[in-house]
């Protein structure tokens, strides 16, 4: 059996997660990318989605990541993220009013500015919604 590499992830807020994983599987910006022990070096931005791993006993674990950087050495994986909340930790209802938040900016946007400032609220919204099981 492989060696497990250690996970951190970490916000400018908290650590979001610190634990040996079997495999780290994360939403680079150029695509998903999973690392196992022994991975070659790299430093990669990532985009907003679920950092999945498979924590030491074989259990499956999701965080949500909004955006951020991962380095991936051979024995350990480091995220960097803007933002980060383990699933079980996402307040549907808190995402939910985000999501109308959002929406209806986009209605109201003045400029493309507001649009795009919109637009990233309503992803990260939709994608906590989808992570916990509020939406599908």
């Amino acid at each position: 059996m492989a060696e497990n590499i250690k996970l951190e992830g970490v916000t400018p807020d908290k650590i979001a997660v610190d634990e040996e994983a079997q495999i780290v599987m994360a939403p680079g910006t150029l695509g998903e990318f999973g690392v196992l022990s022994g991975h070659t070096p790299f430093l990669t931005s990532l985009k907003i989605g679920s950092l999945k791993y498979v924590d030491s006993s074989g259990a499956e674990r999701f965080v949500f990541v909004g955006g951020g950087f991962a380095e991936a050495l051979p024995d350990k994986v480091t995220v960097l993220a803007e933002s980060a909340e383990r699933r079980k930790d996402i307040d549907a209802e808190r995402a939910k009013a985000a999501r109308e938040r959002a929406e209806k900016r986009l209605q109201d946007a003045a400029d493309d500015l507001d649009i795009l400032r919109a637009e990233l609220a309503l992803a990260k919204a939709m994608h906590r919604l989808r992570l916990c099981g509020a939406i599908q």
